[in-house]
């Protein structure tokens, strides 16, 4: 990275509905009852494998469309082999219809090079509706202490240039706290904790479905702990919290432990109003 953070440029207009490239890529075709087609984007990967919050994103449309509810409140998936970009089927089986909160699971498929069909994610959810939720909050909670945008590095500040940024960078604004990237110049923290102003690329606001993806955007706290390389996701948990108010979101992601070849990291999303407006937890490969 450079040595200040880069000028910051007044953000996008936020994309009209359906024009977000998030909205395309994430787009399901229901061919028949249970049985959901998709294409998965090149524009969502970290090296050769698609991001496991796109991913998320992506099956939990396809269950926005099989449930009665509009909204994922937990959603929790095992990842069990890496998805490429290209076609695939996700298979939707509904648990439970209730009045208030639905269940269902989710696989995705996609073939192997021998014509073989593979599972590469299998998901459990519960939906709801956000906005039915009582106003009533009680927390302890606080925001994260981060410098304003302005004052945050972004992908253009990558020591390595633009070739060197994810494609899936590509698709984000994302500005991370300085305090939390010394990994990116060799000199780590050694405390595991990842911190940075998030948004969408084309100034698409933020959405329950988009805030599946949020929970993975950001670097591996696993750099913060002198790690590098791939860290795959194992499992996934995330609780929506609320539908989040426009403008960028703020996320802090930590880890406590690793042990045995696995590090846990827990997220926090807070949305403009200064709300947290959802949850993670995930178990990564180290």
């Amino acid at each position: 990275m450079s040595d200040a953070p880069s000028q910051v440029t007044a953000p996008p207009a936020p994309a009209a509905p359906g024009d977000s490239e998030f909205d395309r890529d994430t787009t399901v075709r229901t061919r028949e009852a249970g049985v959901h087609e998709v294409r998965l984007s090149p524009g969502w990967a970290i090296g050769k494998a698609l991001n496991g919050g796109y991913l998320l994103a992506v099956l939990g449309r396809a269950l926005r469309q099989a449930l009665p509810h509009p909204d994922p409140f937990t959603i929790t998936a095992h990842y069990l082999t890496a998805t490429v970009a290209g076609p695939a089927t996700i298979r939707t089986d509904v648990a439970r219809s209730g009045r208030t909160v639905s269940t269902a699971s989710a696989g995705l498929f996609q073939k192997d090079a021998d014509g073989t069909e593979a599972e590469r994610i299998r998901v459990l959810a519960t939906y709801g509706d956000l906005d039915a939720l009582s106003d009533d909050v009680r927390t302890s909670a606080r925001p994260p202490a981060m410098p304003p945008r302005e004052q945050c590095f972004s992908a253009t500040d990558h020591p390595g240039g633009d070739a060197a940024v994810p494609e899936m960078g590509h698709r984000l604004d994302l500005r991370l706290d300085p305090e939390t990237c010394g990994w990116a110049l060799g000199a780590p923290s050694l405390r595991g904790e990842m911190r940075a102003w998030l948004a969408l690329a084309d100034g698409r606001d933020p959405d329950p479905l988009s805030l599946l993806m949020a929970v993975d955007a950001l670097p591996p706290t696993g750099f913060d702990l002198g790690l590098t390389g791939w860290v795959p996701t194992v499992e996934l948990t995330v609780h929506v919290r609320a539908r989040p108010a426009p403008g960028p979101l703020r996320v802090a992601i930590t880890t406590r432990n690793l042990a045995g070849g696995f590090l846990e990291e827990d997220a926090e999303i807070w949305d403009s109003a200064d709300r947290l407006v959802a949850q993670s937890r995930q178990l990564a490969r180290a």
